[in-house]
């Protein structure tokens, strides 16, 4: 089903945003949403005219932001180019990813290392064990911070103000029925996850997955992401995994804090 341009109205008429680059994202967020689309799909998925669409996709194909195959679009590698470039900005990266992998290898599970950016949890490395269950997670994937054990690490050592603003803005939608939805049950839970220093994710995002995150701080008030360990309930949720996850993911982030601070 069709849907109008879903930009802000109000920063529309005020004057505060560009309008048409505004249409052009769209079309590109709906082009991510179907991988490849004619035009006419877009069309529908957007609101817009058939016309406007296609003068939209032709302007991003000359930039090489969107490639053509016959009446067939899809995203152009111009993309990779700039995430590329936006995680080579990221704090310590380049001590990050390895420890990742160091991570993955020592669990044999699936390693995650994640920001919060724009109240989402957003993946920007990731690496699979030897018995590493890949799910449809990607690097650069925006996941509902309350869903999942990084979101919930990193809202535990934010300010109230900013895990309202983010709540406010995002809701609690549930994606099973072990999902927080309740804000109150939601703080009880960042408390707890600050008393103990890492958070878990109890098939509250995807059913049968279990996942275990700490945060990672340069200084007591600094977080700049979290680092990350899921895998299958039935191998995960036992007490001497867990155990062994998390004394495997403090190590490794402490050694990760200390690079920071000294790098």
């Amino acid at each position: 089903m069709g849907r109008k341009n879903s930009g802000n109205a109000d920063d529309l008429a005020s004057g505060t945003t560009i309008k048409s680059v505004n249409t052009s994202l769209l079309i590109v967020k709906a082009l991510k949403q179907e991988q490849t689309a004619k035009v006419s799909k877009l069309a529908e998925l957007t609101g817009y005219s058939k016309a406007n669409v296609y003068k939209h996709l032709n302007t991003l194909k000359t930039q090489g932001f969107v490639e053509q195959d016959g009446d067939q679009f899809r995203l152009g590698l111009g993309y990779l180019d700039l995430g590329g470039r936006v995680r080579e900005q990221l704090e310590g990266q380049h001590i990050i990813k390895p420890k990742i992998a160091e991570i993955a290898e020592k669990t044999e599970e699936v390693a995650q290392y994640m920001v919060e950016s724009n109240g989402k949890s957003v993946i920007i490395f990731k690496e699979v064990g030897h018995q590493g269950v890949s799910l449809r997670t990607r690097v650069g994937a925006h996941l509902p911070v309350h869903q999942v054990a990084s979101g919930k690490a990193m809202l535990a050592f934010m300010s109230d103000s900013r895990v309202n603003e983010i709540i406010q803005c995002h809701g609690l939608p549930a994606a099973t029925e072990n999902t927080i939805t309740d804000p109150d049950t939601l703080s009880d839970e960042l408390a707890k996850i600050r008393e103990q220093g890492y958070a878990t994710n109890r098939s509250e995002s995807t059913k049968k997955l279990f996942a275990v995150s700490v945060p990672v701080m340069t200084a007591p008030e600094e977080l700049i992401g979290t680092c990350t360990v899921s895998g299958p309930t039935h191998r995960m949720k036992g007490e001497e995994k867990t155990s062994q996850v998390i004394e495997i993911l403090r190590s490794v982030t402490n050694e990760i804090e200390l690079s920071l601070v000294h790098s």
